[in-house]
């Protein structure tokens, strides 16, 4: 697949380096000649510089032998414009990245489908979505629904009083006909395993559990932390990603949002009539003491700098609030995020990854999830008739060892998989994998 990305920043440049090793021939378009050299240090891609909102660059990028056009600019205006010039070059499918919740709107949707453009994603609207899903499953890191919500994929990390710790795979499911989730993958010491049946669970382990969402709540259970009742929220931070989350709870919870710029937080009270506005620095320990960090139910810091959200979110930590979200933008500071006891990490790049990914694969792929402080991606096939993995029981199909598929989605029914499980046409699989195995598993439901 010949696939163009217009922009060459921090998601550009993310997308570069997870596509470039997979087969597909990669061209980036920016302008800003210095970021296209760093991208071009770091992946196998072709390089365009030139103004990406003209068809005389565009041109320059071969659209007529563009199967897919991915707009990611910083500017949202020239994601839309690139996007719809692309289109009339000849680009088979558009996709912009925007930073207006207005644009996704139904009848404005349809709009800029007329205007050619396949697609568009607001990563702040998805990251701030994933705040309050898990929000409302206290005990997980994360929390995804796949399959119109049917299925779920549960994280979390094993606190000692777990009933899993110390007991191996065979152990926790001795009953295959009982089962009511499975444990596809455990991340331990940055090492994502896949587990077979006598690896055993530790203390400290991150797993990732596939359940029907039935089930959800009896899962949460097992990482052996309780659920916390959110009534009292801090926001760190007037970003987009603060204002989505505030305006979604404030006629539920009571929100104090706390930002820096007065001039910004003027503006944030006219526009949030029931969360309080604090104009103050998330730095100042006192400043936070007297606000009451210390009797929230949740702290959740969205700023435009990882470290100080980073910071502050150990503050919140340390002075008791029970929960603790953190937008963290710089990939190589997740893994000390998530170390140093911060629950749930939120980050933009992985997040437009996973709106993306699945338009670049063959198969029919439903939705793809890359995973916070795991190289592991999550990914929902729709299995076509004949298809490999409808001759022969799952233990038989030969799949990747660095892959597992999780759960299968029949109609309504919810099944765990295992080794006997027969998939049949048209069910709805969910597959974790390893990078390695990316480009293999779609194969056996095509």
């Amino acid at each position: 697949m010949k696939i163009v990305i217009v922009g060459a920043g921090e998601v550009g440049s993310h997308l570069a380096r997870m596509l470039s090793g997979t087969g597909h021939d990669i061209t980036v378009v920016d302008s800003n000649a210095k970021q296209l050299e760093g991208v071009s240090e770091v992946s196998d891609v072709v390089t365009i510089e030139g103004d990406p909102a003209t068809f005389t660059t565009l041109k320059k990028a071969s659209m007529r032998k563009t199967d897919l056009l991915l707009a990611v600019h910083q500017e949202e205006n020239i994601n839309i414009l690139s996007a719809v010039l692309g289109k009339r070059l000849g680009a088979k499918k558009t996709i912009a990245r925007i930073d207006n919740n207005e644009f996704l709107e139904p009848a404005n949707r349809e709009v800029f489908t007329g205007m050619g453009i396949d697609y568009m994603f607001y990563p702040e609207k998805t990251a701030a979505r994933e705040v309050i899903d898990v929000l409302d499953h206290t005990a997980t890191t994360e929390y995804v629904d796949f399959s119109g919500g049917r299925m779920s994929l549960v994280v979390f990390r094993l606190s000692p009083t777990s009933p899993l710790v110390g007991r191996t795979m065979l152990e926790i499911a001795p009953d295959p006909g009982a089962l009511y989730y499975r444990i596809v993958a455990i991340e331990r010491g940055g090492e994502t395993i896949i587990p077979h049946g006598d690896d055993r669970a530790l203390v400290g382990d991150t797993a990732y559990v596939i359940t029907s969402a039935d089930h959800a709540g009896r899962v949460q259970e097992l990482s052996g932390r309780s659920m916390v009742d959110v009534k009292n929220i801090m926001i760190l931070g007037g970003s987009r990603i603060g204002v989505q989350i505030a305006r979604a709870l404030q006629d539920r919870v009571n929100i104090k949002l706390v930002e820096y710029q007065s001039e910004e937080a003027y503006r944030l009270a006219e526009i949030l009539d029931k969360t309080l506005i604090i104009n103050a620095d998330g730095r100042n320990i006192d400043a936070m003491m007297e606000e009451g960090i210390n009797r929230m139910d949740a702290f959740i810091a969205v700023t435009s700098r990882s470290e100080t959200n980073i910071l502050t979110a150990m503050l919140a930590k340390k002075m008791g609030v029970k929960k603790v979200i953190a937008e963290v933008e710089n990939l190589n500071y997740i893994t000390l995020a998530e170390s140093i006891g911060i629950d749930t990490v939120i980050n933009k790049k992985l997040l437009t990854a996973s709106n993306i990914f699945r338009f670049t694969m063959n198969t029919d792929v439903q939705a793809v999830k890359c995973l916070t402080g795991t190289d592991a991606e999550v990914l929902e096939f729709v299995v076509k008739p004949n298809s490999p993995a409808t001759r022969v029981p799952v233990r038989e199909l030969g799949f990747p060892s660095e892959a597992t598929i999780g759960g299968v989605v029949r109609n309504d029914r919810v099944l765990m998989v295992v080794g006997d499980t027969e998939i049949v046409a048209y069910d709805r699989v969910v597959v974790l994998t390893k990078p390695e195995a990316k480009t293999l598993v779609g194969k056996f439901f095509n």
